[in-house]
């Protein structure tokens, strides 16, 4: 979930019916998956592996990239566009890997998800921001991928514009021009990808990876997903109980308030850090100047937006609205940061940074690749979506009053509100598959209640808790907490889940 301009778009079987998937082909489990009770026992022709062509396929290796190592290797994987119709037109999956150091060491394969959706993986297992434990490299294949449409992987592009990229809060009085805006969107996708749009979901991306498993010839496979990369990890584990093997999901989702309420959810959990952030930042009040009681802190940030609706301020390089101002989500959850902007955004309005100089230049359009097959996969991915414009503005309005800071900005009508549906009903997550799950206490994109959630779905999990963490994302970072990456490591190697969930300290880089 990158860019302020696209918060809202970057972001996710038990008991017999999940041992009868386990022991499916992708194609078959697609097809218990979408049939009704009455329909599941099928006639002999469905024994025959309609996938074989491409769970039997022969990649064909060749380095990434001349400036890359030359053991970083990529192929193209053949994979169905649509699993109900696997005879029919196929799409190209760009994967990559990076074999593990040790041989008689290797335990299998690690699949690697960035999150998104929409994130490319391609370039994963040799990212130098992924500070993976020599043991976990000795021991796997780091293997990335490209999700269908993303990157390298057949990608969806909407021709959108940076107005049409942006994010917008709900006001009244340009409520019917977010609607429109909103149907354009949906129609220019539909325009240049609609053949595509119904079949880029979290399901068929699980039945992609299960496709990535077989023609690597493994059994099971383990995987390290981080965000919106939690949620395609635990649809795999619904979907294919048995080949899920050592599963580590960073800062998880909620997975039963995929998408509307994942949203809805941002803005609760950024009220939440702001009362934190205010009471941080009166006991500082000699350093920051903000106010020196909760209240008063809260006042002079109101004041700032306030100001900023009747004259802009520039700052770092920006001219911000109020608007512009609340934008990010993600401001109060690094309470030193915030105090720092906040301080910083107080004294331009107040005319003590230097004016700009010189004339702006011309900003480019930005490529709209990241937030076409966010909004694919979001309004693709679960029916839940209204279509009426009106329920939008009911829920903006009420949202605004219960999360001030961000609740018109989550609210606020998407393309959603018009996208075509999507192959399948939502996947419902309920299984006893073992998982790792870590979360930072103060996560502003999946907050930690979504992140219990996901513990809660995924009866056979553990969960890590870094006390006092914020941001989001907790392994194998530069400024990591060396508690949690220790637990990940100690159960990708050894396959021991710890026998209680675990709480472990944020460190000063997290703080």
């Amino acid at each position: 979930m990158r860019s302020r301009n696209t918060c809202k778009a970057r972001l996710l079987a038990a008991g017999l019916a999940a041992a009868t998937l386990s022991a499916l082909t992708p194609a078959t489990a697609f097809a218990a998956s979408v049939a009704s009770d009455s329909s599941a026992a099928s006639d002999a022709s469905t024994a025959k592996d309609p996938l074989r062509r491409y769970t039997q396929q022969q990649l064909q290796w060749k380095r990434c990239d001349a400036k890359g190592p030359d053991t970083f290797q990529c192929a193209t994987l053949k994979v169905p566009l649509d699993y109900g119709d696997p005879a029919g037109k196929t799409i190209g999956l760009a994967m990559s890997r990076l074999k593990a150091g040790s041989a008689k060491a290797r335990h299998g394969v690690l699949l690697l998800n960035p999150g998104g959706p929409g994130a490319p993986g391609l370039q994963l297992p040799v990212d130098p921001l992924m500070k993976f434990p020599a043991e976990v490299k000795r021991r796997y294949d780091l293997v990335g991928f490209d999700m269908r449409g993303v990157g390298q992987s057949s990608p969806v592009s909407c021709g959108l514009t940076a107005e049409e990229q942006a994010d917008r809060p709900y006001k009244t009085e340009t409520f019917a021009k977010d609607v429109d805006r909103a149907r354009t969107v949906a129609g220019k996708c539909r325009a240049r990808a609609g053949d595509m749009l119904p079949h880029l979901t979290t399901r068929n991306s699980a039945r992609d990876m299960d496709i990535i498993r077989a023609a690597l010839g493994e059994k099971r496979i383990s995987y390290l997903g981080s965000s919106y990369g939690t949620y395609l990890g635990a649809v795999y584990m619904q979907l294919f109980p048995q080949r899920a093997d050592r599963f580590v999901l960073d800062s998880a989702t909620d997975p039963n308030r995929i998408y509307r309420g994942m949203f809805e959810d941002m803005a609760k959990a950024a009220e939440q850090a702001f009362t934190r952030w205010t009471a941080w930042t009166a006991r500082r009040h000699a350093t920051y100047g903000l106010g020196d009681t909760p209240a008063e802190v809260r006042a002079t940030y109101w004041d700032l937006i306030a100001r900023a609706y009747r004259k802009p301020v520039f700052f770092e390089g920006q001219t911000l609205t109020g608007d512009g101002i609340r934008a990010d989500n993600r401001t109060f959850f690094h309470v030193r940061k915030a105090a720092e902007r906040v301080a910083g955004l107080k004294d331009a309005a107040e005319g003590r940074n230097p004016a700009p100089s010189g004339t702006p230049g011309q900003a480019q359009e930005p490529d709209d690749s990241y937030f076409s097959i966010a909004w694919s996969f979001m309004c693709a991915d679960t029916r839940t979506w209204s279509h009426d414009p009106e329920r939008y503005r009911r829920e903006a309005i009420r949202d605004k009053a219960r999360y001030p800071l961000y609740g018109d900005y989550a609210a606020a009508i998407t393309p959603c509100a018009f996208w075509q549906q999507g192959s399948e009903p939502q996947t419902r997550i309920d299984n006893t598959v073992g998982a790792l799950i870590t979360q930072n206490e103060w996560d502003s994109q999946t907050p930690l209640f979504s992140g219990l959630a996901m513990h809660r779905a995924l009866r056979g999990s553990r969960m890590l808790t870094v006390a006092g963490g914020e941001g989001h994302g907790v392994l194998y970072a530069r400024d990591g907490n060396p508690c949690a990456d220790k637990a990940a490591t100690t159960y990708l190697t050894t396959g021991r889940l710890p026998a209680k969930n675990l709480t472990c300290l944020a460190t000063t880089g997290q703080k």
